[in-house]
């Protein structure tokens, strides 16, 4: 969170989102959901329910029928076309289900692409493809690489700018189980050290272990999981963080 004028803002807080397609199914049903600063949140649920519904919306790439999304207490739908495009560039990390790594780059200019729209030094790209395992491939380009690290790419692009909100769609989907691991690792030590808030969208009970809250999408609005399982798996994987 932040202190602006002695009150403390959310980093994220949605307000009464709602959200249909066309005349038929209700997506998002006047959805409450508030965020801090450094708290990592995995959303789970069925399959279209609307979970990258709600990361588009929060990101503004998507309109709500009716609801506010408020990123550091500014109400995104309220900004125009450049405002938003500043906001995203300068404060998301989104790392999308299909990757959209760009062809005709080489994977440190796709990694490199945030810090170069902000002016920033672009030297810690070679450092966070190292991080997710793609240490010394910075000159490939993505032709050359299986969808797994496609993901790693898109995964280091989302973190290396060190946004305040970080979104992840399914970010561990096509990676081996060890790779997750570490990528999970990642995204939680980037929260931590960056006081980023993250919200990661996931189908793996294994992925939502690692986060301070589970939440479930369903029927509109958003409720804390009731699976003993993840917590208990949630519980175990934190006190040996503590421990170490």
């Amino acid at each position: 969170m932040s202190l602006r004028d002695d009150v403390v803002v959310p980093a994220l807080e949605c307000r009464g989102l709602s959200k249909r397609y066309g005349t038929g199914r209700i997506v998002l049903a006047q959805l409450d959901f508030t965020l801090a600063a450094g708290e990592f949140v995995a959303i789970m649920g069925d399959s279209g329910v609307g979970k990258s519904t709600l990361l588009n919306l929060i990101a503004g790439l998507d309109r709500a029928d009716s609801g506010s999304v408020l990123i550091d207490g500014r109400p995104v739908e309220q900004l125009d076309d450049n405002a938003a495009t500043r906001l995203r560039r300068q404060k998301l990390g989104f790392v999308f289900q299909a990757f959209h790594v760009l062809p005709h780059l080489t994977l440190a200019q796709n990694v490199a692409l945030p810090l170069l729209l902000n002016d920033l030094p672009t030297a810690a790209a070679l450092d966070l493809l190292a991080a997710v395992g793609l240490g010394g491939r910075g000159d490939d380009f993505p032709r050359e690489l299986s969808g797994g690290e496609l993901q790693r790419v898109a995964i280091a692009r989302a973190l290396v700018h060190r946004p305040t909100l970080l979104l992840a769609d399914e970010p561990t989907g096509n990676l081996d189980p060890a790779t997750a691991h570490d990528v999970l690792g990642l995204f939680r030590a980037q929260s931590k050290a960056t006081g980023a808030a993250t919200i990661m969208v996931t189908h793996s009970e294994a992925a939502a272990a690692v986060a301070d809250r589970v939440l479930i999408l369903s029927d509109g609005g958003l409720h804390a999981a009731r699976d003993k399982t993840a917590n208990a798996a949630h519980a175990a994987a934190r006190s040996t963080d503590d421990a170490r």
